[in-house]
């Protein structure tokens, strides 16, 4: 864990006290967003995406294999998260570590509860063959909120994520490598952070925001439905009630300006 200087955090908790950021955005708002899509060329979808100066590449291989037994008939999304040690000095190689699973589950948690992917589209052939989403996920410049800079480069790397078609014969499957289909996104979803510092809650945390919060919450919203999908806390402090619903209505109020990037 990174130690943080008294004074920096005595700083910029006067600041958010004082109604103001050090970079000097409002509570709100969030820092500029860049979205690249087919960044991979050895990935049947990819994307890059930059919030400020956080940087996130994502990576999806479809495969065909076999449905889970209790699912015969959806196929199978898989997401894995690896923290680069050239995207921040306390990320290191070796096994995942906490924060890598937590990623890794929180997007992948959103991206089945908004049901984002058609999973049941994605069946061959009922009980037998399904294709299957492998999405790596890769950080390569850590500045804070990698939740929100995730989901949105997994979103756009399933966008154009494209399939061969795909039909089930005396028990083989017959890819058609001529014929490429998108796989059916049904919705989108918008994945807000915030973090508590001293008695303001402002959303997409920079690093030294995130370095001195007293708690973080993430919420999931779905485009179309408008329903709350997921949520996810974090921080040794709890929150109120109040702060958690005014969370949840500024995560509402922005949720358009995050997602016309898609």
């Amino acid at each position: 864990m990174k130690v943080v200087p008294e004074i920096t955090k005595r700083s910029v908790t006067k600041l958010i006290n004082d109604g103001k950021r050090a970079d000097g955005r409002a509570f709100d708002e969030r820092r500029d967003i860049f979205i690249e899509p087919n960044v991979i060329s050895k990935a049947e979808g990819s994307a890059r995406v930059k919030l400020g100066d956080t940087q996130v590449i994502v990576g999806v291989k479809p495969t065909i294999g076999e449905p889970f037994a209790d699912t015969p008939n959806v196929g199978v999304l898989m997401t894995n998260c690896e923290l680069l040690p050239m995207a921040a000095p306390e990320f290191e190689p070796g096994p995942p570590s906490p924060e890598s699973v937590e990623l890794a589950r929180v997007v992948d948690r959103g991206i089945r509860e908004s049901q984002l992917v058609d999973l049941e589209s994605l069946c061959i052939e009922e009980g037998k063959k399904v294709w299957m989403l492998f999405i790596d996920l890769h950080v390569i410049d850590y500045d804070g909120n990698l939740f929100d800079a995730a989901n949105l480069a997994v979103m756009a790397a399933l966008m154009n994520t494209k399939i061969p078609k795909a039909t089930y014969v005396d028990d083989e499957v017959v890819l058609d490598e001529n014929e490429l289909v998108d796989i059916n996104i049904r919705d989108k979803l918008a994945l807000s952070t915030f973090v508590k510092i001293g008695n303001g809650l402002v959303l997409d945390p920079s690093l030294e925001e995130e370095e001195i919060l007293d708690a973080r919450i993430t919420i999931g919203i779905t485009e179309d439905g408008n329903n709350i999908c997921s949520m996810q806390k974090g921080g040794e402090k709890p929150l109120t009630r109040d702060e958690i619903l005014d969370a949840v209505h500024a995560a509402f109020t922005t949720k358009e300006d995050l997602l016309k990037y898609l």
